[in-house]
Protein backbone atom coordinates (compact mmCIF):
# COMPACT_ATOMS: atom_id res chain seq x y z
CA UNK A 1 0.00 0.00 0.00
CA UNK A 2 1.30 3.41 -0.92
CA UNK A 3 -1.04 5.73 0.95
CA UNK A 4 -4.14 6.01 3.15
CA UNK A 5 -7.44 6.50 1.36
CA UNK A 6 -8.30 9.81 3.00
CA UNK A 7 -8.62 13.44 1.93
CA UNK A 8 -7.26 14.69 -0.44
CA UNK A 9 -6.08 11.36 -1.91
CA UNK A 10 -9.64 10.01 -2.01
CA UNK A 11 -10.63 12.79 -4.40
CA UNK A 12 -7.66 12.03 -6.66
CA UNK A 13 -8.62 8.34 -6.79
CA UNK A 14 -12.21 9.28 -7.62
CA UNK A 15 -10.92 11.62 -10.34
CA UNK A 16 -9.08 8.73 -11.95
CA UNK A 17 -11.86 6.20 -11.49
CA UNK A 18 -14.92 8.26 -12.36
CA UNK A 19 -13.48 11.42 -13.93
CA UNK A 20 -11.27 9.71 -16.53
CA UNK A 21 -8.20 11.59 -15.27
CA UNK A 22 -5.86 8.91 -16.66
CA UNK A 23 -2.80 11.14 -16.17
CA UNK A 24 -3.07 10.32 -12.44
CA UNK A 25 -2.37 6.60 -13.01
CA UNK A 26 1.41 6.97 -13.61
CA UNK A 27 1.65 9.17 -10.52
CA UNK A 28 -0.13 6.51 -8.45
CA UNK A 29 2.19 3.88 -9.97
CA UNK A 30 5.30 5.83 -8.95
CA UNK A 31 4.00 6.24 -5.39
CA UNK A 32 3.22 2.53 -5.28
CA UNK A 33 6.66 1.64 -6.64
CA UNK A 34 8.28 3.83 -3.98
CA UNK A 35 6.30 2.02 -1.26
CA UNK A 36 7.36 -1.36 -2.67
CA UNK A 37 11.01 -0.34 -2.78
CA UNK A 38 10.88 0.78 0.87
CA UNK A 39 9.86 -2.76 1.87
CA UNK A 40 12.85 -5.14 1.58
CA UNK A 41 10.65 -8.21 2.09
CA UNK A 42 8.69 -7.38 -1.07
CA UNK A 43 11.65 -5.95 -2.99
CA UNK A 44 13.63 -9.16 -2.49
CA UNK A 45 10.72 -11.31 -3.65
CA UNK A 46 8.94 -9.49 -6.48
CA UNK A 47 6.25 -11.35 -8.44
CA UNK A 48 7.02 -13.13 -11.71
CA UNK A 49 4.12 -11.37 -13.45
CA UNK A 50 1.64 -8.62 -12.64
CA UNK A 51 -2.04 -8.30 -13.49
CA UNK A 52 -4.81 -5.91 -12.47
CA UNK A 53 -8.13 -6.43 -10.74
CA UNK A 54 -10.45 -6.94 -13.69
CA UNK A 55 -13.65 -5.02 -14.21
CA UNK A 56 -16.85 -6.71 -15.31
CA UNK A 57 -17.85 -6.28 -18.94
CA UNK A 58 -20.61 -3.77 -18.23
CA UNK A 59 -18.51 -1.60 -15.93
CA UNK A 60 -15.62 -1.64 -18.41
CA UNK A 61 -17.94 -0.53 -21.22
CA UNK A 62 -19.48 2.15 -19.00
CA UNK A 63 -16.14 3.54 -17.80
CA UNK A 64 -14.12 2.92 -20.97
CA UNK A 65 -11.01 1.84 -19.05
CA UNK A 66 -9.90 -0.17 -16.04
CA UNK A 67 -8.32 2.15 -13.46
CA UNK A 68 -6.37 -0.71 -11.84
CA UNK A 69 -4.91 -1.67 -15.22
CA UNK A 70 -4.00 1.96 -15.90
CA UNK A 71 -1.94 1.88 -12.68
CA UNK A 72 -0.53 -1.58 -13.44
CA UNK A 73 0.86 -0.57 -16.86
CA UNK A 74 3.42 1.95 -15.57
CA UNK A 75 3.99 -0.02 -12.35
CA UNK A 76 5.05 -3.11 -14.30
CA UNK A 77 7.56 -1.01 -16.25
CA UNK A 78 8.85 0.71 -13.10
CA UNK A 79 9.39 -2.62 -11.34
CA UNK A 80 10.48 -4.44 -14.51
CA UNK A 81 7.82 -7.13 -14.07
CA UNK A 82 5.90 -8.38 -17.12
CA UNK A 83 2.24 -7.33 -17.26
CA UNK A 84 -0.40 -9.91 -18.18
CA UNK A 85 -3.71 -7.99 -18.30
CA UNK A 86 -5.78 -11.02 -19.38
CA UNK A 87 -4.54 -13.42 -16.70
CA UNK A 88 -7.83 -13.34 -14.84
CA UNK A 89 -11.31 -12.21 -15.82
CA UNK A 90 -14.40 -11.10 -13.98
CA UNK A 91 -17.00 -13.33 -15.57
CA UNK A 92 -19.97 -11.15 -14.66
CA UNK A 93 -20.64 -7.70 -13.32
CA UNK A 94 -20.90 -7.57 -9.55
CA UNK A 95 -22.49 -4.93 -7.36
CA UNK A 96 -20.19 -2.11 -6.24
CA UNK A 97 -18.40 -3.39 -3.15
CA UNK A 98 -18.40 0.02 -1.43
CA UNK A 99 -22.18 -0.13 -1.05
CA UNK A 100 -22.29 -3.56 0.61
CA UNK A 101 -21.83 -4.98 4.11
CA UNK A 102 -18.84 -7.29 4.70
CA UNK A 103 -21.04 -10.41 4.41
CA UNK A 104 -22.69 -9.08 1.24
CA UNK A 105 -19.22 -8.33 -0.22
CA UNK A 106 -18.14 -11.96 0.20
CA UNK A 107 -21.34 -13.23 -1.38
CA UNK A 108 -21.15 -10.66 -4.19
CA UNK A 109 -17.70 -11.88 -5.24
CA UNK A 110 -18.24 -15.62 -4.91
CA UNK A 111 -17.25 -17.19 -8.25
CA UNK A 112 -16.90 -13.74 -9.84
CA UNK A 113 -13.42 -14.45 -11.26
CA UNK A 114 -12.11 -17.06 -13.66
CA UNK A 115 -8.75 -17.85 -15.16
CA UNK A 116 -9.04 -18.33 -18.93
CA UNK A 117 -7.69 -21.75 -20.04
CA UNK A 118 -4.90 -20.12 -22.09
CA UNK A 119 -3.61 -18.38 -18.92
CA UNK A 120 -3.29 -21.51 -16.78
CA UNK A 121 0.29 -22.22 -17.92
CA UNK A 122 1.29 -18.63 -17.08
CA UNK A 123 -0.03 -19.02 -13.53
CA UNK A 124 1.08 -22.51 -12.53
CA UNK A 125 3.84 -22.36 -9.92
CA UNK A 126 4.31 -18.61 -10.35
CA UNK A 127 4.25 -15.63 -8.00
CA UNK A 128 1.46 -13.31 -9.22
CA UNK A 129 1.13 -9.62 -8.37
CA UNK A 130 -2.34 -8.04 -8.40
CA UNK A 131 -2.70 -4.27 -8.77
CA UNK A 132 -5.72 -2.37 -7.45
CA UNK A 133 -6.51 1.28 -6.85
CA UNK A 134 -8.24 1.04 -3.46
CA UNK A 135 -8.65 -1.68 -0.86
CA UNK A 136 -11.46 -1.40 1.66
CA UNK A 137 -12.09 -4.80 3.27
CA UNK A 138 -9.81 -6.84 1.02
CA UNK A 139 -12.61 -9.15 -0.14
CA UNK A 140 -11.93 -8.55 -3.85
CA UNK A 141 -8.22 -9.22 -3.48
CA UNK A 142 -8.87 -12.26 -1.29
CA UNK A 143 -11.22 -13.76 -3.86
CA UNK A 144 -8.73 -13.09 -6.64
CA UNK A 145 -5.95 -14.75 -4.63
CA UNK A 146 -8.16 -17.78 -3.91
CA UNK A 147 -8.97 -18.09 -7.61
CA UNK A 148 -5.33 -17.79 -8.68
CA UNK A 149 -4.15 -20.30 -6.06
CA UNK A 150 -6.88 -22.78 -7.05
CA UNK A 151 -5.45 -22.52 -10.57
CA UNK A 152 -1.91 -23.23 -9.42
CA UNK A 153 -0.33 -19.91 -8.43
CA UNK A 154 2.40 -20.46 -5.85
CA UNK A 155 2.01 -17.05 -4.27
CA UNK A 156 -0.04 -13.85 -4.68
CA UNK A 157 1.07 -10.35 -3.67
CA UNK A 158 -1.24 -7.34 -3.69
CA UNK A 159 -0.10 -3.93 -4.88
CA UNK A 160 -2.71 -1.42 -3.71
CA UNK A 161 -2.36 2.32 -4.21
CA UNK A 162 -4.64 3.36 -1.32
CA UNK A 163 -6.28 1.63 1.61
CA UNK A 164 -9.27 2.83 3.57
CA UNK A 165 -8.57 3.60 7.19
CA UNK A 166 -10.05 1.28 9.83
CA UNK A 167 -13.16 2.68 11.51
Amino acid sequence: MAIDYAAPVDQLVLSLKFGSQLALAPIFARKLRDAVLRNPIITNNLPDIVTAVPLGPGRLTERGFNQALEIAKPLSRLLNIPLQPTLIKRQHDTLQQAKLSPQERRQNLRKAFIVPPQALTQIHGRHIGIVDDVMTTGETLNELARTLKRCGAARVTNFVFARTLPK
